[in-house]
């Protein structure tokens, strides 16, 4: 199906969550976010992050530690509640909330209590539109209470860490969860409410096999989840600290990972989901994601494909980044320094971009790109991008007719090495990025 050229794939790319990238981030002025959230009209997003789990996976990227001190998550929810109060003095009378998605870490890290008190707080602060709600959840923690609050909540998305079924590989990145447990959690979430339900799955692991992969794959869709986010795992210990126990001599070879993607692709393809780029998959008919992805408004945020049409997303707590037209906008990642500054009123977002027309412009283009696999390039950039695109078309990657530049169905995975073409910040940044596949 995809023919493999590892010279296409030898530069790490990014996932392109947004453009400019959070590795281009850089101090903004203290004036910045608070004047981006005043001018805010309209229906937007909030997400809310909440950087704890009872377990820390060793492959594990994201800003979170553990949940065993409570009087640390205690003083966080504290800060996050006060965060609440001063985002919501900001904004303007008639900003509506028509999405929440909660995000970590993991949101059931806290107790369902300290849950129901901080969606009272959003609620009291901020005018709910009848938002649809979304939650990442960790199966090992999962209980029968935390089931009972998404129903009160109608919260109807959710999101799994399964990553994988295969004992030896969740002993090797220190994420042991028998399939009885994703089973219940499972059962209680349908019974609760939720109507699409995404796993998170993790090609490339340490001593993982085609047939550990095409297992994990088969008791997916057997489990009916809605969603599936194939992922290949990036080993980046220079970067991410805790990857050092994980036997990088275990690990598959590019080959091999390109060949665990195409599977991926092929087995769900082929077993009733539709392909989302090359590497996420959804359920037509019911699922809004799939919608998305039939009628052209799908788009990227930084949880990944959405069918958000926001062109505004809040981020609540630390290290949550807002996007706005003109501006990217990180809280505090240090959850110390976070709880002081929001704990005193104050609006901790100090790092991001202040996007330009240039920034926008080449923005499109990507998301286009990885959402609708074809984008229209100005003058300019088919002048800048014709000649490193050559190889692709060359090997019939991709193809471009008058101005449209469209990725073929030999090139969807090589869709985010095409899509860095058009980053102006790629040639001279020094930041390492996952491999492509």
């Amino acid at each position: 199906m995809w023919t493999y050229y590892p010279d296409l794939l030898a530069k790490p790319v990014p996932r392109y969550t947004s453009y400019p990238t959070a590795a281009e981030f850089d101090e903004i002025p203290a004036e910045i976010y608070p004047s981006a959230l005043r001018q805010v009209r309209g229906e937007i997003s909030l997400y809310v992050h909440i950087p704890f789990c009872e377990k820390i996976c060793f492959y594990c990227g994201c800003n979170t530690g553990k949940s065993n001190r409570r009087q640390r998550l205690e003083s966080y929810l504290a800060a996050l509640h006060r965060e609440i109060e001063t985002v919501a003095r900001e904004l303007p009378d008639d900003v509506r909330i028509g999405r929440i998605a909660f995000g970590g870490g993991s949101p059931n890290a806290i107790t369902p209590d300290d849950f129901r008190a901080l969606f009272a707080a959003l609620a009291g602060h901020f005018t709910l539109d009848e938002p649809t709600l979304s939650i990442e959840l960790d199966p090992r923690t999962m209980t029968a209470d935390w089931a009972r609050v998404i129903g009160e909540l109608s919260i109807t998305r959710a999101s799994l860490g399964v990553q994988t079924f295969a004992d030896h590989c969740q002993e090797a990145i220190g994420r042991v969860q028998p399939e009885d447990c994703i089973v219940e959690t499972v059962d209680w979430l349908r019974d609760a409410g939720v109507t699409s339900l995404n796993f998170d799955l993790m090609y490339g692991l340490p001593g993982q096999s085609m047939h550990d992969l095409e297992d994990t794959l088969q008791r997916t869709r057997v489990l009916g989840a809605d969603r599936i986010a194939l992922f290949g795992y990036a080993h980046v210990p220079h970067i991410v600290p805790r990857q050092r126990a994980i036997d990088a001599s275990n690990l598959p070879d590019q080959a091999e990972r390109f060949a665990m993607a195409e599977m991926g692709y092929a087995y769900f393809a082929t077993h009733g989901y539709t392909p989302i780029g090359f590497d996420h998959f959804a359920r037509p008919g019911g699922d809004p994601l799939a919608r998305a992805a039939f009628d052209g408004t799908l788009k990227r945020n930084f949880q990944g494909f959405t069918d958000d049409q926001s062109e505004v997303l809040i981020g609540l707590g630390a290290s949550s980044i807002g996007s706005f037209p003109s501006l990217l906008a990180q809280n505090e990642k240090n959850s110390g320094r976070y709880r002081m500054l929001s704990s005193q009123g104050l609006l901790s977002a100090s790092r991001g971009v202040v996007r330009s027309a240039d920034d926008r412009y080449r923005a499109a283009v990507i998301e286009q790109l990885l959402c609708q696999g074809r984008a229209r390039l100005g003058a300019c950039l088919m002048r800048e991008a014709h000649g490193r695109l050559q190889p692709f078309f060359e090997r019939g990657l991709a193809t471009i007719d008058r101005q449209w530049l469209e990725i073929l169905p030999e090139g969807l995975p090589y869709a985010r090495s095409i899509a860095a073409i058009f980053d102006a910040y790629r040639p001279v940044s020094t930041r390492l990025f996952s491999s492509a596949v």
